[in-house]
């Protein structure tokens, strides 16, 4: 029967199920590997243990101990792989918060209406590469036209290129306008995004067309941007009442929703609209942070990523408008982020990579420490805390049995020097060995 038969007749959902049953039938036998090092951060207690002796098979961690790999037992069959890193520090593969993998610094403003639209899709396959290799063995990609997103998060789980674990938002949700529309174009272009949305019934529609082709979080724009044209950083731009609806569906459907939100008016109507994460959270009060805190409401904010937009954004096509922005927000958005740390709020890593080069994200935990943070804290805000906040906390974040096998792996001690983080040697991603520079 034809692929259009089947589909008239209403057969498909037989026929994906057949093909499930073919497509994973049990593997003959278990894929297991031993991972030994001199130390390990237990990201979940903020401690580091020596020898660690980790066992994953089926890309699961199955045992964590300390001392020697063992010589007989059902780890040391002739199909169990031995990775072994003497005298270096593993922990889990980090996690970034804030990602668009289809963006490319270098290519900003109106030089981007030079490539054809597929060319960001491509783009994403080397951004990937380059930020699995970098330790990120997690990220949540929030924002992206065409749906490449959900296309390079089929790509990698299909082993046809190398990449993190994509967690999609597809297109961000806004308002006409605002931050999260197409302004660069006159009226006679009629050029918006693909994903405006006023109005209860439209937003909320929205929201399922997002999950129906492949989204798994859920991002707004609450406020205006620094790199939106024709916006006011700090402006509101959706109600209370408008972010609400997107939540409430969001949730229904078991997504979570992160708001790009700048001012401190669209950061306390996305809290009291029921978002989960707040990114940017640029102009941070008291109320805010007391109100994030009460809400169990997370702040991703993109702290590194200033003198990179200072430096190099000019010579790659950033609008001066943009730069005056930057120039007025990075400096408070610092103070502020120093200000929550203080005031105990939870703060995740999210370093909005695309801004700068992918695979430069952890240069954003020395700056995290430099404004407040321990070591230790700049790392479980990359790794256990971020897991929390994605809601993927059994299966990512922490060198723990039950969860995937993604292990990095640097040389020395990253709760000491936190800035050891940028030159990851090793990554492992459920099981697989994705880089190894020893």
């Amino acid at each position: 029967m034809r692929a259009l038969d089947i589909l008239k007749t209403g057969r498909w959902t037989a026929y994906i199920a057949a093909a499930g049953l073919a497509l994973h039938a049990p593997a003959a036998y278990a894929d297991t590997v031993v991972v030994t090092a001199g130390h390990m951060v237990d990201t979940l207690n903020g401690t580091v243990t020596d020898n660690p002796v980790v066992t994953v098979t089926d890309g699961r961690i199955v045992s964590v101990s300390s001392g020697t790999a063992p010589e007989t037992g059902p780890e040391t069959g002739d199909d169990v792989r031995r990775v072994d890193l003497p005298g270096m520090t593993i922990m889990p593969g980090l996690i970034d918060m804030h990602v668009h993998l289809t963006g490319l610094a270098e290519i900003g403003g109106y030089r981007t209406f030079q490539y054809t639209d597929a060319f960001w899709t491509v783009a994403g396959v080397a951004n990937a590469r380059a930020t699995v290799e970098a330790g990120f063995t997690t990220v949540r990609n929030l924002g992206s036209s065409d749906y490449a997103d959900v296309a390079l998060k089929q790509g990698i789980e299909r082993g046809l290129v190398p990449g993190p674990r994509i967690v999609p938002a597809t297109y961000a949700i806004g308002v006409t306008g605002g931050h999260c529309d197409n302004n660069f174009l006159p009226p006679s272009y009629d050029a918006k995004s693909e994903a405006l949305a006023e109005g209860k019934a439209a937003l909320r529609a929205r929201v399922r067309e997002h999950r129906k082709y492949g989204a798994e979080v859920i991002k707004i724009c609450a406020t205006g941007g620094v790199f939106s044209k024709g916006t006011t950083v700090g402006e509101q731009q959706m109600t209370v009442d408008e972010i609400r609806d997107v939540v409430e569906i969001a949730h229904i459907l078991g997504m979570k929703v992160a708001a790009h939100a700048h001012g401190n008016d669209g950061i306390k109507a996305a809290i009291r609209g029921g978002v989960d994460t707040i990114e940017h959270a640029s102009y941070l009060d008291d109320e805010a942070i007391r109100m994030a805190k009460e809400a169990g409401v997370a702040f991703s904010m993109d702290i590194y990523n200033t003198e990179y937009t200072l430096a190099e954004g000019e010579k790659n096509g950033v609008l001066e408008e943009s730069l005056a922005k930057e120039r007025q927000v990075g400096g408070i958005q610092r103070e502020s982020f120093r200000k929550a740390v203080k005031a105990g709020a939870n703060v995740v890593f999210g370093s909005d990579a695309a801004i700068f080069p992918h695979g430069l994200n952890a240069r954003q935990l020395p700056v995290m420490v430099r404004f407040g943070m321990t070591p230790v804290q700049a790392l479980q805000a990359a790794t256990s805390e971020a897991a929390r906040a994605l809601g993927r906390e059994n299966d990512v974040g922490a060198i723990a049995v039950g969860r995937y096998g993604d292990i990095i792996a640097v040389q020395g001690n990253p709760t000491q020097d936190v800035s050891i983080m940028t030159n990851v040697r090793f990554v492992m991603k459920g099981g697989e060995v994705v880089k190894n520079a020893r």
